[in-house]
């Protein structure tokens, strides 16, 4: 399987995204040329920083953020289609890397987000990198959409989470796809109790969050949050049974699972242990595969 042309495809999943740094360096280090990527939400985000040749600039960082770091990239909207504009974030991220067009990466890239009110994937692989990105990772009720040709866009898991589509037509000999919302092998027999009693690390991580806003605004602007959480974990369980679907009926030669539970969405205080699942993952996945 050395030296072979890949075809990478990077699914969404918030903090589990992370995971994606260390696949790739799993394939760097073992002789595979990765030509072509294919991302939504997390991994667009990843991928298309891959794609500059910067990544190990954006690893550094990420892996030296702490929680107080990650709330305070959190700017606030307040609007009723969100609650982060994202706006210091992605500067964050063209300070670290840099204002780049898709069409100078020096490989093929796409990000796919989504446009509801048409129902329809939208294939982002020309034009800023960067505003590809932030519309692909507009998960509803926590970011605000993002406009691009005046289509508002919103994360492209809603319809897509794992999104090999983009590159049916590459010539590469495999496609690999990293899928981050595999079946959790614990049981849960009744989410509202779940929820109620036991809280996955999702809703304890969004609780901290919601915590921190909870304190930074006045009463008469609070919010049913607990309502807040339970989208969220709808939102989850969706992606998931839609990427189930898609990878049913268009599986790639190699594909890797990240459990759903490996992490929460904005858990990216634990960098170094998701990256290194992730080569480990890929390094599992290709040697059963040879």
């Amino acid at each position: 399987m050395k030296n072979k042309t890949v075809s990478l495809v990077l699914g969404s999943g918030g903090a589990r995204g992370l995971a994606h740094i260390g696949a790739i360096h799993y394939l760097e280090e073992n002789g595979y040329k990765i030509e072509s990527i294919s991302g939504c939400s997390m991994g667009a985000l990843i991928g298309g920083i891959y794609a500059t040749g910067k990544l190990d600039i954006f690893e550094k960082w990420v892996r030296e953020l702490t929680r107080v770091d990650i709330l305070t990239l959190l700017d606030l909207s307040w609007s009723s289609s969100g609650l982060v504009k994202g706006d210091k974030i992605i500067a964050t991220l063209v300070d670290l890397i840099g204002d780049v067009q898709i069409e100078d990466l020096p490989m093929k890239f796409t990000a796919v987000a989504a446009d509801v009110k048409s129902e329809k994937e939208v294939w982002l692989n020309s034009g800023s990198l960067f505003d590809a990105i932030r519309a692909s990772i507009s998960l509803p009720m926590f970011f605000t959409p993002y406009t691009i040709d005046n289509i508002e866009l919103i994360d492209g898991g809603t319809l897509n989470p794992v999104p090999i589509a983009p590159t049916f037509l590459d010539n590469t000999d495999m496609s690999i796809a990293i899928n981050l919302g595999a079946r959790s092998e614990r049981k849960v027999p009744n989410l509202e109790k779940e929820i109620i009693k036991k809280p996955l690390r999702l809703n304890k991580d969004v609780s901290r969050l919601l915590d921190f806003i909870k304190e930074s605004v006045a009463p008469s602007r609070s919010k049913n949050w607990s309502a807040y959480e339970v989208a969220n974990q709808a939102f989850d369980a969706m992606q998931n049974t839609i990427a189930r679907q898609k990878l049913a009926a268009y599986p790639p030669d190699v594909l890797v699972d990240i459990l759903r539970d490996a992490c929460g969405t904005l858990e990216f205080d634990r960098a170094n242990e998701i990256i290194a699942l992730g080569y480990t993952k890929m390094k599992e996945q290709l040697d059963s595969d040879i």
